[in-house]
């Protein structure tokens, strides 16, 4: 085997990527005045972050879960797959589903001392990523600039949080059971065995702004379609990222349908290709180094045997 080409993640290892690289959920709650029909369930949009492997939601004082959870503390949480920019619009052009997590449990209110102790965390997470950014290299920083305006980092979305934490409630949401949906609808419950604890990553945290830093960049799309035809042999037409993890990506390539390539009537589909790094990139400066690497390993051997070197 290809030491570039390697077996697909295992779901757990799946789960722990999307909770530790998103920041925003659906939360759902019962509402207060059920009558056990469908249409009794309240859901909107929060903010979260994990601490010690658990779950803490931040939930703007107006909404109606505050109301709900008096009642009934149940509660799930739905965290999706971060996706930017032009990798949207192509999965809903195919009709792919966003590969998610859906969390059920307990949503426990949290006193006034745990509340700053956890805004503080929060807060201290959200300088730190700043910090970080401040002093990448020129690599990382042109990647992330390369993003779109509206693609927003984990640290600043969250800052508003943090600036307005008056306005929010806080909950721990104590987990009972782990599900993961993949990018065909398909569920799988998980054993809690199975799913290390997300935590604050040096890598995922800045996930979404890579992926569609490498998204906007023609050239950076090039170099995944080299990668398409060095590692398995096919040629794209066009090519995205689709996620990243420590051990590698994951990229969506536009790949001819069927056996003969060269057909005038060649028709295209998007194929799911997955990429491993040499080396484990264990925060964003050595994603991007091991990128590099993987690109220019990539045109030395095709130059090698194409005549071009």
């Amino acid at each position: 085997m290809n030491t570039r080409i390697a077996a697909a993640l295992t779901h757990g290892e799946r789960c722990r990527n999307i909770c530790g690289a998103n920041w925003l959920a659906h939360l759902n709650t019962i509402k207060a005045d059920a009558m056990d029909s469908k249409h009794d369930i309240h859901t909107s949009r929060v903010h979260y972050i994990f601490k010690r492997g658990k779950p803490y939601i931040w939930v703007p004082e107006e909404d109606m879960h505050n109301t709900n959870l008096v009642i009934d503390e149940r509660g799930s949480l739905s965290i999706s797959n971060i996706v930017p920019g032009p990798l949207m619009r192509l999965l809903r052009s195919i009709r792919k589903f966003l590969p998610r997590v859906a969390l059920a449990g307990d949503i426990i209110p949290l006193d006034d001392d745990k509340v700053q102790k956890i805004t503080e965390s929060l807060r201290e997470s959200v300088l730190s990523e700043h910090e970080t950014i401040c002093q990448a290299s020129y690599a990382v920083s042109a990647l992330l600039s390369s993003a779109s305006r509206n693609c927003t980092s984990r640290g600043e979305s969250l800052q508003e949080i943090v600036d307005q934490s008056d306005k929010y409630a806080v909950y721990k949401f104590n987990i009972r059971s782990c599900t993961y949906v993949d990018g065909s609808g398909v569920a799988h419950d998980l054993e809690f065995n199975e799913v290390d604890a997300p935590k604050v990553d040096p890598l995922l945290t800045y996930s979404a702004k890579l992926i569609d830093g490498i998204n906007q960049s023609q050239a950076r799309r090039r170099a995944l379609m080299l990668f398409c035809f060095e590692y398995y042999s096919t040629v794209a037409r066009d090519a995205l990222m689709l996620s990243i993890d420590h051990n590698g990506f994951d990229i969506l390539g536009k790949v001819p349908e069927g056996a003969n390539q060269s057909s005038p009537t060649q028709q295209y589909v998007w194929k799911e290709f997955r990429f491993t790094f040499k080396e484990v990139a264990r925060d964003v400066e050595t994603f991007c180094r091991n990128l590099v690497d993987l690109e220019e390993e990539t045109l030395r051997s095709i130059k090698s045997y194409s005549g071009l070197g």
